[in-house]
């Protein structure tokens, strides 16, 4: 008998006999508010080093965003602009042989990963092909004109220098041809 009469063991035989609500209130009064759960408790627990990491680099530098996470083209956007959106057409082209077509030899399929370039149709009424601004970048098209503005966020990456643009002045339309980047250009071409 005199083994229950140490501290610790009953202390122990008081843990082993009190029922688990006593303890989840006495947790609940031991966490401070500040830790309660919310949305940033969702998943695995975060890298405190990580955050400590991501602190020191704003605090290095005077940028709001990485170049990384600002969207291309989003330095046209304007809103405060007055002009018009004028109407156009995206349409993707594919190069698509008889022996495609009939007998299916070249894998392609009617998907836009199938497709070689991009036309972009945008009807321009009352301009003329001297007061066009037309800028192509990777993913982003950007023309102004004096009565119109257009910042297209393409379907697909293109091949910014190796674009063509017509304006046929009979139909006040701007035709803009590009040669889609796309991920196995380099097997393409050997294919070729």
């Amino acid at each position: 008998m005199d083994g229950f009469s140490s501290l610790q063991t009953l202390q122990a035989l008081t843990n082993l006999l009190s029922t688990k609500e006593e303890d989840e209130e006495e947790e609940v009064k031991s966490v401070q508010p500040s830790a309660k759960l919310g949305p940033g408790s969702i998943g695995p627990p975060a890298n405190p080093n990580k955050h400590k990491e991501n602190q020191t680099k704003q605090v290095s530098s005077k940028d709001i965003w990485a170049e990384e996470e600002v969207a291309d083209g989003s330095q046209f956007d304007d809103i405060i602009d007055p002009r018009p959106e004028p109407e156009y057409e995206v349409i993707l082209r594919q190069s698509v042989a008889p022996e495609d077509l009939f007998l299916g030899m070249s894998g392609k399929d009617p998907s836009s990963m199938c497709c070689e370039g991009i036309l972009v149709k945008v009807k321009l009424p009352d301009t003329k092909a001297s007061e066009m601004v037309l800028d192509i970048r990777e993913k982003f098209l950007d023309l102004r004109t004096p009565k119109f503005k257009l910042g297209l966020h393409l379907p697909h990456p293109v091949h910014k220098d190796e674009g063509k643009a017509r304006f046929i002045t009979e139909r006040e339309e701007l035709e803009i041809t590009l040669l889609l980047k796309r991920p196995a250009d380099y097997i393409n071409q050997e294919l070729r």
